[in-house]
C-alpha cells in the first residue's frame, strides 16, 4: 500500500514533464528578433499608476525610446507620481487624474478603463497595457506587433523577467513564475483546440477591436486576476492568445523580504480558487503530495518508497531547472522546490483568511477582494 501511494508523486510528476504543454522547457518561450526596434504600427500604451514616482521614469523612457505614446492614468496617488512622470518627459506623454472608484470595480481596472477611453480618441492599432514599473526592453514593442500580425492574434503578452536581487526573491521569484506556467502553459494557451487562456498583465499589448467586441474592461471590472480573465473572455469570442517569456523587459519592483512576496502572493491566491474552501483544501493535499510527499518518502525507512521518494524529487528538480537558470541562480535551487512550494501554500492560506477577515487583495491601501 505505502509503495502505492509512494508511485503518487512520481506519476504527478510524470506528466508535468510530459503531458502539460511543456510548460517548463523555457528556452523555447523567446520571441524572434526585430531588424526594426520601431513598429510600423501606431501602439498606445495605457499605464495605471498608483504612487510609483520612485519607477515611472525608467518605464516612460523605454517605452519613449520605441516611439510609444503613452497615456497615463493617476489613480490617486499622493507621492507624485504625476509629476515624477512629466519630468520624465512631456512629449508623447498624456497624464490623466483618475475620477473615484466606482463601486464595483476594483482600483486597476478602474483606471486601466480611463486611460483605454482617452487612447481610443488616438485611433490606435493596438493598445499596450503595461504596468508602472516595467522596463520594456529596446524592441519588446516591436516583437509584440510582430508576434500578434504574423500569428493573428488578438492578444499577445510577455511574462517579464521580474527583480531577483535580495535572497528572498533569488528563493521564492523563479518559483512563482514556474508555478504561474504550469497553471497556464504556453502552447496551450495559444491552441485553438483548448479552451485554457492566459496573460501576464504587465506587459500586454491587444487589439482595440477585441476589447471592443467582449465589452472592454466593464466585462471583467471586478476581478483580481484581471490579465488571465481578459484572456478568457477573448478567446472564448473567438479572438486568439499568445503569452511568452522574456528576459529583455523587466520589473522595476523590488521585494526585499519574504513578507513582501508572501502579501504579493496571497493578494490573489484565494481569489484564483474561487473563494471555495473545498478548492483551498484540494490544494493543500494537492501541493503536500506533488512537493513534500516526495521528501518525507525518503525518509520512510523503506528502501522502494525511498526509492520512489527520490525518483519524484530528482523529476521534479529536472522540470524545475531551466527555470532556475533562466534567473542565473545555481542548480543546487532546483533541488530546494520542496520547501519552497511550502512558502507558497502558507501565502495561499494566509489569502483565504484575509479574505474571511475582509481584507482580501490588498494593495495599496486599498482591499479589493471583499467577502459578500
Amino acid at each position: 500500500m505505502l509503495a502505492a501511494i509512494a508511485a503518487v508523486p512520481v506519476c504527478i510528476w510524470l506528466y508535468l514533464l510530459l503531458g502539460r504543454g511543456g510548460f517548463w522547457r523555457v528556452s523555447d518561450k523567446f520571441a524572434p528578433p526585430v531588424s526594426d526596434p520601431v513598429s510600423s504600427k501606431r501602439v498606445i500604451a495605457v499605464i495605471p499608476a498608483r504612487n510609483e514616482a520612485a519607477v515611472i521614469a525608467a518605464t516612460l523612457e523605454s517605452l519613449f525610446a520605441q516611439g510609444i505614446s503613452v497615456v497615463l492614468v493617476d489613480d490617486n496617488s499622493t507621492d507624485g507620481t504625476g509629476d515624477a512622470a512629466r519630468a520624465a518627459c512631456a512629449e508623447g506623454l498624456t497624464v490623466i487624474s483618475g475620477k473615484p472608484l466606482p463601486p464595483g470595480w476594483t482600483g486597476k481596472l478602474w483606471a486601466v478603463e480611463q486611460g483605454i477611453d482617452h487612447a481610443a480618441t488616438m485611433n490606435p492599432d493596438y493598445l499596450l497595457l503595461t504596468d508602472a514599473d516595467i522596463v520594456h526592453g529596446p524592441t519588446s514593442v516591436a516583437e509584440l506587433v510582430d508576434i500578434a500580425d504574423t500569428g493573428g492574434y488578438d492578444l499577445v503578452s510577455y511574462m517579464v523577467k521580474l527583480g531577483c536581487l535580495s535572497f528572498a526573491e533569488k528563493a521564492l521569484i523563479p518559483a512563482f513564475v514556474f508555478f504561474f506556467f504550469m497553471l497556464y502553459p504556453p502552447r496551450w494557451i495559444a491552441s485553438s483546440r483548448s479552451k485554457l487562456a492566459g496573460a501576464a498583465g504587465g506587459c500586454m499589448l491587444v487589439k482595440p477591436e477585441a476589447l471592443v467586441r467582449v465589452g472592454g474592461f466593464s466585462a471583467i471590472r471586478n476581478t483580481m486576476i484581471d490579465d488571465c480573465a481578459l484572456a478568457g473572455i477573448v478567446k472564448r469570442s473567438g479572438g486568439r492568445v499568445w503569452l511568452g517569456l522574456t528576459s529583455s523587459t523587466t520589473s522595476n519592483r523590488s521585494y526585499g523580504s519574504f513578507g513582501e512576496i508572501g502579501r504579493m502572493i496571497s493578494r490573489t491566491a484565494f481569489h484564483q480558487l474561487n473563494h471555495s474552501t473545498l478548492l483551498l483544501a484540494g490544494t493543500i493535499v494537492g501541493l503536500i503530495v506533488t512537493y513534500l510527499l516526495p521528501v518525507a518518502l525518503i525518509f520512510s525507512g523503506s528502501s522502494i518508497t525511498a526509492i520512489e521518494g527520490a525518483i519524484a524529487w530528482l523529476l521534479m528538480s529536472i522540470a524545475y531547472l531551466p527555470m532556475v537558470r533562466f534567473y542565473g541562480r545555481s542548480f543546487l535551487w532546483a533541488c530546494a522546490l520542496p520547501w519552497i512550494a511550502c512558502f507558497y501554500l502558507g501565502a495561499t492560506v494566509h489569502s483565504a483568511i484575509q479574505y474571511w477577515r475582509g481584507r482580501g487583495g490588498e494593495w495599496k491601501g486599498r482591499a479589493q477582494d471583499l467577502r459578500l
